[in-house]
């Protein structure tokens, strides 16, 4: 809990950006209205003298032609670099600049020891300034800079306003060092910001919002404006404001990719984390099934391909498919071999659930000349020891991942389920097929489901699994049946032995169902439409002897007898 009546230029006191005029002042509450006291000098120990420049080239002011999301991103992309070095220091008196890298100094500013009254709100000609480059030059620290390279000899207007430094002390950080460090400057009535012609109206809001604690502007790109002031003088409690107004707007893909897109310096700010996520969120649900809108998908940039395949409700065929789509989109936006290897290992590596990819593709993983050597060893080796492990393990692991942004072991809602084989090829060729269904996803199968297993190969051909909730044979209730199918593949025709088996209590053993043989050619399944002889009320009963801790175990076993012919 925080002191009350704390001395907020006492430098022992603790001062974060959350800090409010209430808390400042004692009276316990956090949205006090200081309105009537801004510009005001009766209620000001200060004045706030503003020099408004010229903005960089090609960059509007606001308002200028910014009435969309998509006009506000397209302006301030050309200066986000700029946002936190553009103010400039100016001595009026005796010419001098204050050294910006001295410690105990604030970046920005200048400070001007004059008694006199300014009138409120004064906009002063540039004429009257009589700043010139070479006064301003003097600082050769800052001669490479770009953001202080602007013409100083060309000042727009000026504007003066009577502040309160206990106000805006007590609500950003920047002006609590800029009125308590210790120097002789900080004594000083007057200080100077100089800033850029399309901040202004952003600034004159900000400096509001720190009285008053709320903002007349409502549209997308002036809050935008506002938060970014907001974030460059450390107001962290007028950023938290801005991020829930643009959140409680109606959200756009375009702007989504635009909050995704701020300055890093802005997404690394807890008050605007809310509004990263939402639009994070906004993402994942637009290309929840990425199948329907790949084409959309394989044009976002990499903040949005973070969003939408970091999400576990992503509706995709199975890992492989994510693996896919993600290599695809690293080879269309980084043609470069090296930058292609280096945002897979920093940034879209990690997106892919390796531990959920079938066999056969991680040993596509192993000779990707896209990956690392190194790292590709590390994903797949990573990704057969979490498949080794007992599913009550496997479990665990995703649950230890439950707050991480990125997690490896976490399934997804994949159309296909995974399945686990172990293979054989002496003295026949033959596998094991190991898959687990969630008592949640065999209720969703009612009344005439379906949920297909992802591929599995025996003798190099693709087979699958099919569970059903179907009539029985004589169509007089429903029940679970479980079916085996070859994909279609040229004219392969396989002999095949399956056993299908279930794990039931109390020995939680896995129990023969159901044996037979079939002739497989492509796209043709075989099966038992009443697998374990009882409807399906019995069968999802809360006692059934099927589901052990919420999961139905199934294995199913397959021998090849013959391949019969090839053409």
């Amino acid at each position: 809990m925080r002191v009350l009546n704390a001395d907020l230029f006492d430098p022992r006191t603790t001062m974060d950006s959350d800090f409010s005029p209430g808390e400042a002042f004692g009276s316990g509450c956090a949205d006090s209205d200081f309105g009537f006291a801004f510009n005001d000098s009766n209620f000001s120990d200060r004045v706030l003298r503003i020099e408004i420049m010229p903005d960089l080239p090609e960059t509007k002011s606001d308002g200028d032609g910014c009435s969309t999301i998509a006009d506000w991103a397209r302006n301030r992309k050309r200066r986000r670099e700029d946002f936190k070095k553009e103010a400039d220091v100016v001595g009026q008196r005796e010419e001098q600049i204050l050294n910006c890298n001295m410690p105990d100094t604030v970046d920005g500013v200048t400070y001007e020891n004059q008694d006199e009254e300014d009138v409120a709100m004064i906009e002063e000609s540039p004429y009257d300034v009589g700043l010139n480059s070479n006064q301003i030059g003097n600082d050769n620290t800052r001669s490479n800079d770009s953001s202080w390279n602007m013409d100083c000899s060309t000042v727009l207007r000026v504007k003066t306003i009577h502040i309160s430094s206990p106000i805006l002390a007590a609500k950003s950080p920047f002006f609590y060092k800029l009125f308590s460090n210790g120097m002789r400057e900080s004594e000083q009535r007057r200080v100077t910001l100089r800033i850029h012609a399309s901040e202004e109206t952003a600034l004159l809001d900000l400096l509001n919002f720190m009285y008053t604690n709320t903002l007349s502007t409502t549209t997308p790109t002036a809050l935008l404006d506002v938060l970014m002031a907001a974030d460059k003088f450390e107001v962290a409690s007028c950023m938290r404001y801005c991020s829930r107004l643009l959140r409680n707007l109606p959200m756009t893909c375009e702007s989504a990719l635009l909050y995704l897109d701020l300055p890093s310096s802005v997404l690394m700010a807890d008050a605007v984390q809310p509004l990263t996520d939402a639009a994070k969120q906004f993402l994942a649900a637009r290309y929840k099934d990425v199948t329907k809108f790949q084409v959309e998908v394989l044009n976002l940039p990499l903040a949005g391909i973070e969003a939408v395949f970091s999400s576990d409700d992503l509706q995709v065929a199975s890992e492989d498919a994510v693996y896919d789509f993600v290599l695809k989109w690293a080879r269309t936006h980084y043609p470069k071999l090296e930058e292609r290897r280096e945002v897979l290992a920093t940034r879209l590596g990690r997106l892919v659930r390796f531990p959920y990819m079938t066999c056969r593709k991680l040993k596509k993983v192993l000779i990707c000349n896209d990956f690392d050597p190194e790292l590709a060893s590390k994903v797949v080796l990573e990704a057969l020891f979490f498949k080794a492990e007992t599913p009550y393990r496997q479990r665990a692991l995703a649950s230890e991942e439950a707050n991480v942004t990125y997690r490896r072991f976490v399934e997804r809602a994949y159309k296909y389920r995974p399945v686990k084989v172990v293979e054989f090829e002496l003295p026949r060729q033959q596998c094991l097929v190991y898959l687990d269904l969630k008592r949640e996803e065999c209720a969703q199968l009612f009344p005439a489901g379906r949920v297909y297993s992802q591929a599995f190969h025996l003798g190099g051909q693709g087979f699958f699994l099919s569970a059903h909730c179907n009539m029985d044979q004589q169509s007089s209730f429903h029940c679970f049946g479980l079916f085996l199918g070859m994909q279609e593949k040229g004219s392969v025709t396989f002999a095949v032995d399956y056993e299908f088996a279930a794990r039931s209590k109390p020995t939680e053993d896995y129990v023969s169902k159901y044996k037979g043989n079939y002739t497989f050619t492509g796209g043709k399944a075989v099966g038992y439409r009443n697998l374990f002889g009882t409807p399906w009320t019995a069968f999802m009963a809360d006692d059934s002897i099927y589901f052990i801790n919420g999961i139905l175990h199934l294995r199913a076993e397959l021998t090849i007898r013959q391949r019969v012919c090839e053409s």
